[in-house]
């Protein structure tokens, strides 16, 4: 059996009978957790154990989990900085800075990675232009260098706890002030200005191997009417073919309003296959999902299953025991303790 290319969400912190029917519907390939889904580690380990038993290959489990006020795991789980810290210490001292974001990185892959969790959706590659309510802290920097400097050594420090880095959100949704969740949101600006700021991040972490990239529910119509995620311009003109990304993209929810545009469900799945994404996301909306996997007619390209194939967790860490007794581990946490310090 092979993966679909549909990744939803569950209802709570064990499978319940529709969940399970979901997650077995042939076109479902993933799972995306919430903090609604977690209790403290061994519930989650015990969670994504039964989601991997559902399929062979077993389905992704994904979460959003970047540090500061995007963190859906807490009790039992190291708290991490707002990726904004780490750019104000780059300011003081960037050798440091880059210690910093590798250390995050491995003990946030390495906690997910003891639990059974594939991969975090992080990190945030938008610029800090000031002015977004939605991505604010979530992004490292205004400078695009400083951003894919650090970033890179966060995905170092992912690849050292087994897990794959996606960056988010293409081309970049730092520059709006609207929020893509409730509302629909415009970037005006033209194609060169986006190039020489906000895919700067990007084009430099896929010259690094980035494996993965979430698009943006943003529209820029000097480029393209549609949404960056529903469009073959940006995903297969720019993306694939002049940043030669060859890794897995995902779309963002198309539950959000920014892609309220879109009359159904299932014309948003289509949309976004069509334009490129190897797997799409339908989060909070279990009557969405349902219409979705009744309606949606797509069979997977084999790149997008040897895409998805290699985001999976390679399994380093049996237990979150068994990792606190890690010298790596324990090194990485107390180097990172010092980032309260200087909050």
């Amino acid at each position: 059996m092979s993966l679909g290319p549909v990744m939803l969400d569950i209802e709570g912190t064990q499978l319940n009978t529709d969940d399970i029917r979901r997650l077995e519907h042939p076109l479902t390939g993933g799972v995306i957790l919430f903090s609604r889904n977690y209790e403290n580690s061994h519930q989650l380990t015990e969670l994504t154990n039964a989601i991997h038993a559902i399929k062979k290959p077993h389905l992704l489990i994904a979460v959003d989990h970047e540090g500061g006020r995007v963190q859906r795991f807490r009790n039992d789980f190291t708290h991490l900085p707002p990726m904004r810290e780490l750019g104000f210490i780059w300011n003081d001292n960037p050798t440091k800075a880059r210690q910093f974001a590798k250390h995050v990185g491995f003990i946030l892959a390495a906690e997910l990675n003891a639990c059974g969790v594939d991969l975090s959706f992080t990190p945030v590659l938008d610029i800090d232009h000031g002015q977004s309510s939605v991505i604010g802290d979530r992004a490292f920097h205004r400078n695009p260098q400083v951003v894919a400097e650090l970033a890179r050594h966060l995905m170092t420090g992912l690849e050292l706890g087994g897990m794959s880095a996606v960056g988010k959100h293409f081309p970049g949704h730092g520059y709006i002030q609207a929020d893509s969740h409730i509302e629909k949101s415009v970037d005006n600006r033209s194609y060169v200005d986006i190039e020489m700021d906000d895919l700067i991040p990007f084009r430099s972490m896929i010259d690094f191997g980035l494996a993965g990239v979430m698009s943006a529910h943003v529209i820029y119509p000097q480029i393209d009417k549609l949404p960056a995620g529903f469009s073959k311009m940006w995903l297969q003109k720019i993306l694939r073919t002049d940043l030669q990304f060859d890794g897995c993209i995902f779309s963002d929810d198309l539950s959000m309003h920014g892609v309220a545009h879109f009359n159904s469900i299932n014309s948003r799945a289509n949309a976004a296959l069509n334009a490129g994404c190897d797997m799409i996301l339908v989060c909070n909306n279990p009557q969405a999902s349902d219409e979705l996997l009744a309606s949606l007619q797509w069979e997977m390209p084999a790149a997008s299953l040897s895409r998805l194939a290699k985001m999976r967790c390679k399994k380093q860490f049996e237990s979150m025991t068994k990792l606190h007794e890690n010298t790596t581990f324990t090194h990485a946490i107390k180097q990172i303790s010092a980032i309260e310090l200087s909050a």
